[in-house]
């Protein structure tokens, strides 16, 4: 019998990196819906692991035994595959990271690797910490980012960055201006970051060509695409070198999971960090990072949230279908001012949003499922008027979340944006006659129905 001593282990453990490479191959040949609703789980791994269990199992346990003390010291040595502590990770959250990291790399040869949070913000943070670490040899620290963000990202970045660690943040507030990207960027400068589309103002940015920029200073760019979802946009096959993602969103429509994901291609562009993690920096910021400040997703919320991914791509084709019909019933009602949808052709930045918004595997354009709406207010601009049709809304929810399968309205100048006061709001153009509609996968004729309840209240 085979001696289980420390290079054993380490030989094991090799054989089952072999392993999930060969799982990782054979997954980069399927199309995107298959990879969704498979990931990396088999008849293999199930057999041998999980009592030949079909769906991936939730693994409630807080930490996993070792066969010996070689076992564990290859193991937390990282020097084979494990789990260890579900702070740091769980099988259950592999399931969810393996599958994602594919779904952001499809299409593409790119190998990426993934980390799921406790939340969409966690994932930011978890993102964007390393680069902020103290560098003598460089200028002082600075981070560019489009004005054009989620409220709670505008508030990490202004106030846990900007007020409380005295890093200088640069807004960028006409993200389609590649100039003025370029004018802010400097020795100094950290990272590029924006939304794809933004929430709420549903804006863009030609990805590529940042991305160019970014690495032409020797930064990388982080993409928020939780709006689009890697159903429609995937960010990595544009140059992109992180992409987040609150997979709380439409990745788990079902609404029952908070759950964050950082996907990584591996050998980004940094002037900070060490080889291993510009190497593969989503598994370096697990081993490390966040390790450190565990941030962990619960295993329940990683298998319910996976489970949801499987329909992903058609759901976002039905959602987006229904929101380019209300949002041309919009734009054409006299009670209304202004509708921001990158489907419409008043859009203004149509070109790019034809350019990286197609449906995977389909090739057809579709422009995802959340548009801004604008309501026309009396001269006073007292939001009367917008409150009158928020308020008058029945079927669809008055909530200030987004993605669900269920049709969700938000007026984000008094919630998700009202923190960052009036100057902020300015910056990421949110009037207080905005309502945010995220459309869910109700009957357009509905949703429509409601919509003009709420209309005629004014």
């Amino acid at each position: 019998m085979e001696k289980k001593d420390l290079q054993y282990w380490v030989n094991k453990g090799q054989q089952m990196v072999a392993d999930r490479q060969r799982r990782i191959d054979r997954a980069k040949q399927w199309k995107f819906d298959t990879v969704a609703t498979h990931g990396l789980y088999d008849l293999q791994q199930s057999l041998e692991s999980n009592n030949g269990s079909i769906m991936e199992p939730v693994y409630l346990s807080t930490a996993q035994a070792y066969e010996d003390s070689y076992h564990m010291e290859a193991g937390l040595s990282y020097q084979m595959p494990n789990w260890c502590y579900s702070r740091i990770a769980n099988p259950s959250t592999y399931f969810l990271e393996e599958t994602a990291a594919l779904l952001e790399a499809y299409g593409t040869d790119l190998p990426a690797s993934c980390v799921a949070t406790a939340s969409g913000m966690a994932a930011i943070r978890t993102a964007t910490e390393p680069f902020l670490i103290k560098d003598d040899s460089l200028p002082p620290m600075n981070i560019v980012t489009s004005a054009k963000v989620y409220g709670g990202t505008f508030q990490q970045f202004s106030v846990r960055r900007g007020e409380e660690q005295g890093i200088d943040v640069r807004w960028v507030t006409n993200p389609t201006d590649l100039d003025e990207w370029a004018e802010k960027i400097d020795e100094g400068t950290r990272f590029v970051y924006g939304e794809f589309p933004s929430n709420p103002s549903v804006d863009i940015f030609d990805i590529e060509a940042v991305a160019k920029l970014a690495h032409a200073n020797g930064i990388p760019l982080i993409v928020d695409s939780t709006c689009a979802s890697p159903a429609l946009t995937r960010p990595l096959a544009w140059g992109a070198d992180i992409v987040v993602q609150s997979a709380t969103k439409v990745m788990a429509a079902s609404g029952t999971s908070v759950v964050g994901l950082l996907i990584a291609k591996h050998d980004i562009v940094s002037r900070v960090g060490n080889d291993e993690m510009q190497a593969d920096f989503a598994t370096w910021a697990k081993f490390w990072p966040f390790r450190d400040n565990g941030p962990g997703l619960h295993a329940m919320g990683a298998i319910m949230t996976l489970n949801d991914m499987r329909t992903l791509r058609p759901r976002i084709a039905q959602m987006s279908d229904t929101a380019l019909t209300v949002s041309r019933f919009l734009e054409n009602h006299p009670k209304v001012d202004r509708v921001f949808y990158p489907g419409l052709e008043s859009y203004h930045a149509r070109d790019l949003a034809k350019k990286y918004m197609r449906l995977a595997d389909d090739g057809r354009n579709a422009y995802s499922y959340m548009l801004m709406v604008e309501i026309k207010e009396a001269r006073d601009g007292v939001n009367t008027n917008t409150r009158k049709f928020y308020d008058g809304l029945d079927m669809i929810w008055r909530a200030t979340d987004l993605g669900r399968v269920k049709t969700v309205a938000t007026m984000n100048a008094i919630s998700t944006h009202q923190q960052q006061g009036e100057k902020g709001r300015s910056l990421a153009s949110i009037k207080p006659s905005a309502v945010r509609i995220a459309v869910g996968v109700e009957h357009r004729d509905d949703i429509i129905a409601d919509l003009t309840r709420g209309l005629n209240r004014i």
